[in-house]
C-alpha cells in the first residue's frame, strides 16, 4: 500500500512539474512617467514629470538572464526659473520635447524568476539590474535631434500567473548629445560627445505575456 501511494505521489509531482511550462519570449506594453536633467534642470529629474509609454519584447535566456528590446515615447519639459544658477546672457529658458526611444537592454535577475518546479528554487518576485544601448530622436519646437543613449537602472518583476508578468523599472538614460531639450551650450561651454550631455529617466509599469514554448526532449531543455 505504501509503495502504491509513493508511486501515485511521484506521478502527481511529475504532472504538476510538466504543466509548469517554460517560454522563450515575452511581449507587452508599459506606461509610466518620465523626467529630465540638462541645461535647465540640474538637480531634480522629476521637477516637471512627463508621461511615457511603449511596447517591449523580451527574450528569456534562462531564469537569471533576459534581453529586452523596447520602443518608447515620452514627454519631457523644463524651465530655468527654478534654477539658482544664472546663465551668462541673463535669460531664462523653457522647453517641451517629445522623445522617441528605441533600444535594447540586458537584465540580470537576483533570483531564479519563474513559477512551478520547487527543485529549481524559482521565485515569483525578483529585483533585477539592467544596462543597454539605444537611440533617441527628440522633437522640440519644430526641430529634431538624434543621439545615442545609455540606459542603466533597476527593476522588479512579479509573476501574476504562469505566463503573465507585472514589472516596474527605473532607468536613467545618458544621451551622448546636448539637444534633446532644443537647448545647447547655454553657459558658453561647447558640448562634446561626453560633456554637457542631457539625461532623461523612464519609470514605467509593464504587463507582459509569455509566448513560444521551449522544446523539451527528456531532461534536455533547449
Amino acid at each position: 500500500m505504501k509503495r502504491t501511494f509513493a508511486i501515485l505521489m511521484m506521478i502527481v509531482v511529475f504532472a504538476v512539474n510538466t504543466m509548469a511550462q517554460d517560454y522563450r519570449f515575452e511581449i507587452g506594453a508599459a506606461l509610466g512617467t518620465s523626467g529630465y536633467l540638462g541645461d535647465v534642470n540640474r538637480g531634480n529629474f522629476l521637477r516637471n514629470p512627463g508621461v511615457s509609454g511603449g511596447a517591449l519584447f523580451r527574450f528569456i535566456k534562462d531564469y537569471r538572464w533576459a534581453f529586452k528590446g523596447s520602443l518608447n515615447v515620452a514627454t519631457i519639459s523644463g524651465n530655468s526659473t527654478a534654477e539658482k544658477s544664472v546663465f551668462v546672457d541673463g535669460r531664462t529658458y523653457e522647453f517641451k520635447s517629445t522623445l522617441f526611444d528605441l533600444g535594447g537592454q540586458a537584465e540580470f535577475n537576483f533570483f531564479n524568476f519563474g513559477i512551478g518546479s520547487k527543485y529549481k528554487n524559482l521565485k515569483r518576485l525578483t529585483p533585477y539590474l539592467t544596462l543597454g544601448l539605444g537611440v533617441t530622436m527628440a522633437s522640440c519646437s519644430g526641430s529634431t535631434a538624434v543621439a545615442m543613449n545609455l540606459p542603466m537602472g533597476v527593476g522588479v518583476k512579479y509573476k501574476l500567473k504562469e505566463r503573465l508578468n507585472l514589472g516596474a523599472e527605473f532607468t536613467m538614460r545618458k544621451c551622448f548629445g546636448d539637444k534633446i531639450d532644443g537647448l545647447s551650450d547655454l553657459n558658453g561651454i561647447k558640448s562634446s560627445f561626453a560633456k554637457n550631455t542631457d539625461w532623461y529617466s523612464l519609470i514605467p509599469v509593464s504587463v507582459t505575456y509569455e509566448v513560444g514554448k521551449r522544446c523539451r526532449v527528456c531532461h534536455y531543455v533547449d
